[in-house]
């Protein structure tokens, strides 16, 4: 009987537990769910073992109740019997046939009282043995009822812990690819040929500009020889020489519009 009743208050202890709280606590939730669960499979496990045992001997119980009771009114009806009987006799004159029959009704009045006894003495017991059974089973429907919330609190954690291990890895890789971004070397590349296209640029802007000034050189050059051959007509006038040659003078004229 104490057994069953530590095992009730097992019962009662963890049916009372709150979950949620024992949760926050925990350090690692998933590993105390597990732990928990355990707990709560193996109390389970004893506490129908004790429910079934004391069933048994509750029933056991109640069959003996059953036939004390039984017994104490087949030994009351027997003494019953036996003293009509010694009544009978008595009447007929048979006295000591009467003592003997009036000594079978005491006997069997001393069997219905050890009857009776016993199954008042029997009563209380097998009236706790009923209670102690009644919240045993309550205990157990709480108990399962538990040890599912448990089973989906745990499915739950272990499932958002998947998620966030998951996220977690994404971000890893998104960070990965923010340090490692391809299109920052494409950027990288890219402006190593600007700079090359804009060397090249440049370098054909300086040769550009080389052929302009040797053309400009080779303008001045005209322009010098221009001024040498005039020069040369000028002292072939003061000479006494010819005018200037139409060419010339159209050139002059060209040169100089009025």
């Amino acid at each position: 009987m104490a057994q069953k009743q530590s095992i009730l208050g097992r019962v009662a202890q963890l049916t009372r537990a709150n979950i949620n709280a024992l949760l926050d606590k925990a350090e690692d939730p998933e590993k105390m769910l597990d732990q928990m669960i355990r707990d709560y499979t193996n109390s389970i496990a004893e506490a129908e073992k004790a429910v079934a045992e004391t069933i048994g001997n509750l029933r056991l119980a109640e069959a003996d109740h059953a036939e004390d009771v039984r017994d104490a009114r087949e030994w009351g009806n027997k003494a019953l019997a036996a003293s009509q009987k010694a009544d009978a006799l008595r009447a007929q004159g048979q006295s000591a046939e009467a003592a003997r029959f009036d000594n079978l009704a005491k006997v069997a009045l001393g069997k219905q009282i050890q009857h009776e006894n016993e199954a008042k003495q029997a009563a209380p017991m097998i009236e706790s043995q009923n209670e102690v059974v009644e919240k045993l089973k309550t205990g157990l429907v709480q108990m399962r009822s538990k040890l599912g919330e448990l089973q989906v609190k745990r499915d739950q954690l272990v499932a958002r812990q998947k998620t966030a291990e998951a996220q977690a890895r994404v971000q890893s890789a998104v960070k990965s690819i923010d340090i490692l971004d391809p299109t920052s070397e494409i950027s990288r590349f890219e402006e190593k040929i600007r700079r090359v296209e804009a060397q090249v640029a440049g370098q054909a802007e300086l040769n550009a500009s080389s052929i302009d000034a040797q053309f400009e050189e080779l303008e001045l050059d005209s322009t010098q020889l221009e001024v040498e051959a005039r020069l040369a007509e000028l002292k072939q006038l003061g000479a006494g020489g010819s005018q200037p040659s139409l060419e010339t003078q159209q050139r002059e004229e060209t040169e100089n519009p009025a």
